[in-house]
């Protein structure tokens, strides 16, 4: 679902630090809705509309191969038109969210509501940290409330496609509890960001990162414990389906991995959502696997197989030590970014905002903005990272598999279609939608690749499982 702004820059701070995508969980197998999923283009013909007076699917299979055969990413009509309308507006809703967050935070600086807030603040105490633990909250919860009316429209959206099942009030209790966590992380980081501030006036930004790394890193690690729980159920997997676990730990063992069954994990995710899912998050002691409840209803033990396969290779790949590195360096590149526009801005127009230099409360509107845009920015980056990755994974999941599960690239092949027909996944996305929002490839593209991906027939050596 689309985040509250400030939820959204808390998913923003650990992304850059420890590669997690802001909309979906981490490392997951499948996209979630448009604005916030992902993909890598490989060189396949996108499928064609369907004929309107016909009730087959978009692409039907060659002759001489059998009709079950899966090559090629299928949509009856009716589900055709409902995935690219639904991607559609996921699209268009994704950049009109973002515009009007910025439109929103400028509207607060130029009529001077972020000054009104910091005087408020500054007359309730003459001590910085109260004031911070007054004015901070009070803008960021003021900029959620703005923001909300974009959100409601999503979830409406999501229910009229039948991609959620969650109720209105389940859907405000879960938004407050975001609201709360996500205040209470930002107040701890902007403290800390505008003690750096007035200590070291030119350096902050350095000292920033240097201070933020740690304290996101340590959110991100016990996030499974403790945040997760707070929106959906979780419980051993073997509880349920030991037959399912079993199946996984040999696949583990081929991968050379020790995943206890305690750290394989079922979600209820059907208590919310249509939608099918697994992903991998964590480090260390946290590190666990994930299966929604949905994934094992709608597919079969072997395609969830595969899916594990697909997490496994975010495990073996070393993807989360990798995001760490990379997006550590993006938010050193960002601080400092951030550094240099709220000096310009504040040059510029700090006085006709009623803003008195760097350390002034009121100016966090200016960074959040700068912030904004450099999250906006960002995104090609970042989804183009995370495609990367999720490629990998996807070569890596049919590799593990092999041999385990009987026709290996038909059952991953399979497992895309059922994900695109209930997720109602773009046929075709075009280029630059691609390059700017899919954190994973189009679901065709991965569909086709599945099913052509045999270097074992060819002779070749495959390129990760030896």
């Amino acid at each position: 679902m689309r985040r509250s702004l400030c939820f959204g820059l808390v998913s923003f701070f650990i992304l850059l630090t420890c590669g997690i995508s802001s909309a979906r969980p981490a490392a997951s197998v499948f996209h979630p809705s448009p604005s916030f999923s992902a993909s890598t283009a490989q060189d396949v013909p996108a499928i064609s509309p369907p004929n309107p007076q016909q009730n087959e699917p978009a692409v039907n299979p060659p002759v001489g191969q059998a009709a079950s055969e899966t090559q090629r990413y299928t949509l009856s009509h009716e589900r055709y038109e409902k995935a690219v309308a639904y991607s559609r507006a996921g699209y268009t809703l994704y950049f009109v969210s973002v515009f009007l967050d910025i439109a929103i935070l400028l509207l607060v600086l130029k009529t001077g509501f972020a000054a009104r807030i910091r005087d408020f603040a500054l007359r309730r105490s003459d001590n910085r940290f109260l004031q911070g633990l007054v004015f901070i909250p009070l803008l960021l919860l003021v900029l959620d409330v703005l923001d909300l009316p974009l959100r409601l429209y999503w979830h409406s959206l999501s229910l009229r496609y039948e991609q959620s099942v969650q109720r209105w009030g389940s859907w405000f209790w879960d938004w407050s509890k975001e609201e709360l966590l996500s205040i209470v992380v930002l107040v701890l980081l902007i403290q800390i960001l505008f003690l750096v501030i007035r200590k070291s006036p030119r350096r902050w930004w350095f000292y920033f990162w240097l201070a933020a790394l740690p304290i996101l890193f340590f959110i991100f690690y016990i996030s499974p414990w403790f945040v997760s729980p707070l929106f959906n159920k979780f419980e051993p997997l073997e509880k349920q389906n030991p037959g399912l676990v079993a199946a996984i730990e040999k696949v583990a063992q081929r991968a050379g991995l020790h995943i206890p069954p305690e750290r394989i994990f079922l979600m209820k995710a059907s208590e919310k959502t249509n939608q099918i899912n697994a992903y991998v998050t964590g480090v260390g002691a946290s590190k666990r696997v994930v299966v929604w409840d949905t994934t094992i209803q709608k597919m079969t033990p072997n395609e969830t197989i595969f899916i594990f396969g697909h997490e496994a290779g975010h495990y073996v790949l070393g993807h989360v030590r990798n995001g760490l590195l990379f997006f550590a360096a993006v938010l050193f590149v960002a601080l400092y970014l951030s550094y240099r526009g709220l000096h310009l801005l504040l040059g510029r127009w700090g006085q006709a905002w009623k803003l008195y230099g760097p350390q002034d409360w009121a100016s966090l509107a200016v960074f959040l903005l700068i912030l904004q845009v450099l999250v906006f920015a960002f995104s090609p980056v970042g989804n183009g990272f995370s495609r990367w990755q999720e490629h990998e994974a996807d070569v890596y999941g049919l590799e593990v598999i092999h041999g385990i599960v009987p026709n290996s690239s038909e059952v991953a092949s399979r497992a895309f279609q059922v994900l695109g027909e209930i997720d109602l996944a773009d046929p075709n996305p075009s280029p630059f939608i691609t390059f700017w929002l899919y954190s994973h490839p189009p679901l065709a593209d991965r569909l086709v690749f599945a099913h052509s991906y045999d270097p074992w027939s060819k002779g070749e050596s495959p390129k990760f499982v030896k």
